[in-house]
């Protein structure tokens, strides 16, 4: 079937992919990796009333499964927090970290909305928080609408698990909140 080959396909790029943000878990009661844990997630958010948040650099996140539009789901990050915003992803540890989150609590639909868009049909693009554009990681490919008035928003986990894609704004997915830790 379609579904279980790509899912073998999944198994096989988490197992063997980068490797750089798959760190196994040893299970040392039985002295062997556990497959099942995959990744490790993040530590929880130092910040009161947002424990079940995960910190992820100077930035707390949260992952929530209502699938939104890109607007919609900023707006909704926006009340989740003061500051708060789609994720933007500074470095490759932090992609890691986003993309561990994901498997988490949704290992069937990876795909969700992170806070870049393309500015205007101009070929930039910027985060939603207004963080500086310094890291991208595209599908090969990708992303494949530059210029044109179809896909202007970035989303994770397309059809490469940890890489990005640019797809239509109006398009429903899940999607990574995101604001700064105050300190």
């Amino acid at each position: 079937s379609v579904a279980g080959m790509s899912f073998s396909f999944l198994l096989i790029t988490l197992l063997f992919g980068s490797g750089s943000f798959l760190t196994m878990e040893r299970d040392e009661a039985a002295g062997r990796t556990s497959p099942s844990s995959g990744c490790v997630l993040p530590k929880a958010c130092p910040m009161t009333g947002y424990e079940d948040w995960y910190r992820v650099g100077s930035r707390c996140v949260k992952y929530f499964s209502n699938p939104l539009n890109f607007t919609a789901a900023e707006f909704s990050c926006r009340s989740k927090a003061t500051g708060g915003h789609l994720v933007s992803v500074h470095n490759s540890k932090a992609n890691g970290d986003v993309l561990c989150i994901v498997i988490k609590f949704n290992p069937h639909n990876l795909r969700i909305w992170i806070g870049g868009f393309e500015l205007f049909q101009s070929g930039k693009f910027v985060w939603t928080d207004g963080s500086s554009w310094n890291y991208q990681i595209w599908t090969p490919g990708e992303p494949n609408h530059i210029f044109s008035y179809r896909e202007d928003c970035v989303e994770m986990n397309w059809n490469h698990v940890g890489k990005w894609n640019d797809d239509a704004c109006y398009v429903k997915k899940n999607y990574m909140c995101a604001f700064k830790v105050m300190t």
